[in-house]
């Protein structure tokens, strides 16, 4: 029998996969979206849902600036950011090479984005199947991020022609240096 053996295995020991999902749980903190398998992605939300939730029920200890705490206050916020840096590396590279504190971000910003709403803070879209095996894929977001931009139907910029050649084509001719081979 399967007691108490909740949670996918991924054919790994338990330091790589925790490894793993730290990393995944890094990668979305910093980007908010990113494209995974779905057993993946399915597993990487009760990580990354529990995450949240430790900075939002702290309420508004969890982004008020430190010098407005009482050391209560200053107490729990630390301890918290102690769990949450427990499990997530401490700084994340975005695609632009900037540097941010995913635990910083995770108390700040995504425990005030999400502070009235009372989980479910991801979403997972399936998108279709890997090319090279065949495995689903899937993208995990945040329920709140703006919806990506398709690259493909996003019409490009029309770039007008110069006066010159305008002219030249309406006149039916060559501009110069065109010797028509």
């Amino acid at each position: 029998m399967r007691h108490k053996k909740a949670g996918r295995q991924f054919s790994r020991d338990t330091s790589s996969r925790r490894a793993m999902l730290r990393n995944l749980a890094a990668n979305l903190i910093t980007h908010e979206r990113i494209e995974t398998t779905d057993a993946k992605a399915k597993e990487l939300r009760r990580v990354a849902e529990r995450l949240i939730t430790k900075a939002r029920r702290i309420g508004k200890t969890a982004y008020t600036p430190q010098a407005d705490l009482s050391e209560q206050d200053k107490a729990k916020r630390l301890h918290v950011s102690r769990l949450i840096s427990s499990f997530i590396p401490r700084f994340g590279v975005k695609t632009d090479g900037t540097k941010i504190d995913l635990v910083e971000k995770v108390l700040l910003d995504l425990s005030k984005r999400f502070a009235e709403r009372p989980g479910g803070y991801t979403r997972i879209v399936k998108v279709g199947n890997r090319r090279g095996d065949n495995a689903p894929i899937s993208v995990i977001e945040f329920v709140d991020v703006a919806a990506p931009v398709d690259k493909q139907k996003v019409a490009a910029p029309v770039v007008e022609e110069p006066a010159e050649a305008a002219r030249l084509r309406a006149e039916g001719s060559r501009p110069s240096g065109d010797d028509g081979s």
